[in-house]
């Protein structure tokens, strides 16, 4: 039990740092501006939608797109990604007499070096020409009538070369309703949104769903090329802004009305297992040594208190009790805001220990499936780890 105690009292400690001193993550108030920045009626944007077999999802997102009150020029590009479906049909169907107008391509193959959604990014911007802002965005991300607006005018109004959006991710059934809350929430430890967007801070990232770029800083940047092997495309293409010297934003989509919000259903574990599995072993550059950390550290910082309190119970050891109780509390505590913020009731935050046992799963699963040569899969193609 004395073992047990100090292992639970250092995941206090830790549970303090984090909350206090590692910026601010687990709070959901970084939002774009409201009232929302008017953009300039000169500004030009084309949003680059990358696409691979998304016919079932692009009936409720991309009309969103097509349909955005912008008063500058506006376009979309849909890069058809080699899909089997009929995304492409689907796609120019939609397109057709829409406010904005719609343009479909697709790059082919992608060479060896880069990922499919990477080869269609660059083909995407190849294809928009000299416009001052481009927005990538995903298939099942949908937008509201003045979110390309609101994003633009931000971006101006404060000089960014990036701003992001952290898409709403569904939350219908009782697996997401479990996961969604504590993947966001996980993302935001990892890259601290507040440090994100401080210039003298070296952490970086955005969210894939939904960035806004400025064109020339992209060039500046080294353009999609810089970033063509990664398979955490979004942190990579933060990271690479940030590093050629621009600013960067990241921020929460707004709350229950919809704004920039994710369409796709993940209806069973198995699905939201592997969205998470996919990425994660490279997360943690395909090594060994930081997914044994990692897994020691999640052990460590959710589930000592959960096991001191229980221990404490059946051994009718009070301190030890007491000690998981508090330390169980605060973990709980900084994980409301995100439970309430995807309209859950605050009492489902005390589950944060049962999904990080579930992301540790599924990391230590990410692992094996890069060991046994399928590395990130994803719509029949695998990434392999990059050569060290």
């Amino acid at each position: 039990m004395d073992v047990l105690l100090w292992i639970t009292a250092v995941s206090g400690l830790a549970w303090v740092y984090l909350t206090l001193f590692h910026g601010w993550f687990w709070r959901t108030d970084v939002r774009l501006a409201r009232p929302a920045v008017p953009p300039s009626g000169s500004a030009s944007v084309a949003v680059i939608v990358p696409a691979r077999d998304e016919a079932a999802v692009l009936g409720e997102s991309l009309p969103t797109l097509l349909a955005q009150d912008f008063p500058g020029r506006a376009r979309v590009v849909l890069v058809d990604d080699g899909s089997t479906d009929t995304t492409a049909e689907v796609a120019r169907r939609l397109g057709a007499d829409a406010r904005v107008p719609l343009t479909v391509t697709s790059p082919g193959e992608p060479p060896s070096g880069w990922t499919g959604k990477l080869w269609a990014l660059r083909h995407g911007v190849e294809s928009v020409g000299e416009v001052d802002w481009i927005l990538f965005t995903d298939a099942d991300i949908a937008h509201a009538p003045d979110s390309l607006a609101r994003l633009v005018g931000e971006a101006e109004r404060d000089r960014l070369d990036l701003l992001s959006v952290m898409a709403r991710l569904r939350t219908h059934t009782r697996w997401e309703k479990l996961i969604v809350p504590a993947f966001v929430y996980f993302f935001g430890k990892l890259f601290p949104f507040r440090r994100v967007n401080r210039p003298t801070s070296r952490v970086a990232a955005a969210a894939g769903g939904c960035v806004l770029v400025r064109r020339t800083s992209l060039e500046r940047a080294g353009g999609v090329a810089a970033i063509r092997d990664a398979v955490i495309d979004d942190v990579s293409l933060g990271t690479a802004l940030k590093r050629s010297g621009g600013r960067i934003r990241l921020v929460l989509a707004d709350g229950p009305a919809r704004h920039v919000d994710s369409v796709r259903p993940y209806p069973g574990l198995a699905d939201l297992w592997n969205m998470v599995a996919r990425s994660a072993f490279a997360q943690l550059r395909h090594s060994w040594l930081l997914l044994a950390g990692t897994v020691v550290g999640l052990a460590l910082v959710y589930l000592a208190a959960p096991v001191a309190l229980v221990a404490g119970l059946v051994g009718g050891d009070v301190p030890l009790a007491l000690l998981g109780l508090a330390v169980w509390a605060l973990m709980t505590a900084t994980y409301v805001p995100m439970v309430r913020y995807y309209g859950r009731p605050a009492a489902e935050a005390v589950l944060l220990p049962a999904a990080a046992t579930l992301y540790l799963g599924m990391t230590v699963h990410s692992a094996v499936r890069h060991a046994r040569g399928r590395g990130a899969a994803w719509k029949g193609r695998t990434y392999p780890a990059p050569a060290e």
